[in-house]
Parts: C-alpha cells; structure tokens; sequence
C-alpha cells in the first residue's frame, strides 16, 4: 500500500523553525521526484519546494527562497522540509508530494501555524 505521511507541523511564533518529515512506503521512493506544497485556507495549492529524483537539483518559490530547505534521505525512504525564520503567511496545510511520469502520490498533509 502506497502511502507518504507527514509528520512536525504545529504551532510556532515568527521567526522561528520547524523541520517537517515524509515518511515513504509501498513504492520505490529514490526513484520518484519529491515536492513539497502548501495550502492556506482560502487559497490554491502552492509548490513550495522540489527535489528531482536523482536529488541534482532543487527549486523553491520565491517567497521561501534563503529559508526553506528540502532534503531527502532515499535509505530512509524519508524526505524533509527545514523552514526557518518562518512568518505569519507560512501558515498552511503543508503536504508531500512523489511523482514519476504519470504517477503522483500525495500524504494527507501536516498544519504549520506561524502566530505570536
């Protein structure tokens, strides 16, 4: 059974960290592209940051650039998300996303709350 499940989001004032993980099963996970996406309430699903399978090359949104960071650990199966100096508009609904061609699995996501 295919399944990415997210773990680490909670509740943090601005300006501080949270690491998120992604937890894969059920499919060869170094072989598949990792993203992470967001959504805030009210708003689309936004991709915050991509790894490629291989892990040669990333790409992260704007807004995150300099203080998000992606990594993977393909013997863990696990991917990660660093977000540092994080602020009130960081907060969202944050998912894990694996795709390879035409397949694409997603976790049920993890809420990160950036509040004083």
């Amino acid at each position: 059974q295919v399944q990415l499940v997210e773990s680490g989001g909670g509740l943090v004032q601005p300006g501080g960290s949270l690491r998120l993980s992604c937890a894969a099963s059920g499919f060869t996970f170094s072989l598949y592209a990792m993203n992470w996406y967001r959504q805030a309430p009210g708003k689309e699903r936004e991709l915050v940051a991509a790894f490629t399978s291989a892990g040669r090359s990333t790409n992260y949104a704007d807004s995150v650039k300099g203080r998000f960071t992606i990594s993977r650990d393909n013997a863990k199966n696990t991917g990660y998300l660093q977000m540092n100096s994080l602020k009130p508009e960081d907060t969202a609904m944050y998912y894990c996303n694996a795709q390879r061609g035409g397949m694409k699995y997603w976790g049920k996501g993890t809420p990160v709350t950036v509040s004083s």
